[in-house]
């Protein structure tokens, strides 16, 4: 059996880089940095930190709301998918610049992906 991607990209200290560097990319966004106002960073870069371990394959300590209960307040404040694009374009720059392999890129992008109804409420 071969090893999930997270083990691939480099286990708990590469999803922890990565959630860093992915969050500075996305705050410093004028496209999308409105939607994280009110948000405890410190928490939320905890709770993205256990969530893409959890979808990546790694432990499940994943304990939040599925996506579209935890998007649906984002949802009425009027993301779209536009917004939704702009994190995407964030998540492959980070696992760029993190000198993650193309070919796993393209499946953590497929990760997220997969989410984009739910996230979007659609």
């Amino acid at each position: 059996m071969s090893d999930s991607l997270y083990e691939r990209i480099g286990g708990e200290a590469a999803v922890n880089a990565a959630v860093e560097l992915f969050y500075r990319k996305v705050l410093s966004d004028y496209r999308i940095n409105r939607f994280f106002d009110k948000t405890d960073m410190d928490s939320q870069i905890a709770k993205q930190k256990a969530f893409f371990t959890y979808a990546f394959g790694g432990p499940n300590h994943y304990t939040g709301k599925d996506m579209r209960s935890a998007h649906a307040h984002l949802v009425k404040m009027g993301m779209d998918g536009s917004h939704f694009d702009a994190v995407m374009e964030h998540l492959g720059a980070t696992l760029h610049e993190l000198n993650v392999p193309e070919d796993l890129i393209a499946e953590a992008a497929g990760i997220a992906l997969g989410a984009r109804s739910d996230v979007l409420g659609l």
